[in-house]
């Protein structure tokens, strides 16, 4: 079984979306600088370590600022 368990993720994190985008980033962030948010891992590879900090609650989306306007937007 696979561990933590999308229903678990998806409690955590509102679109399977913007949990993959998160857990990418966070995942990078891993490979380059090996810093764990967790002190114990089951997983050895950066994703599954990303993904654990989800499940946990000690990573998490960070809100869009709504005044901030983008160029595409203009």
């Amino acid at each position: 079984m696979l561990y933590p368990s999308v229903d678990a993720l998806k409690s955590k994190i509102d679109s399977k979306y913007s949990l993959v985008s998160l857990a990418a980033k966070r995942a990078r962030q891993l490979h380059e600088n090996s810093e764990g948010l967790l002190v114990a891992y089951r997983s050895r590879k950066p994703v599954g370590k990303a993904l654990e900090e989800v499940a946990a609650g000690v990573l998490t989306k960070a809100q869009q600022d709504e005044t901030t306007i983008y160029e595409d937007e203009v």
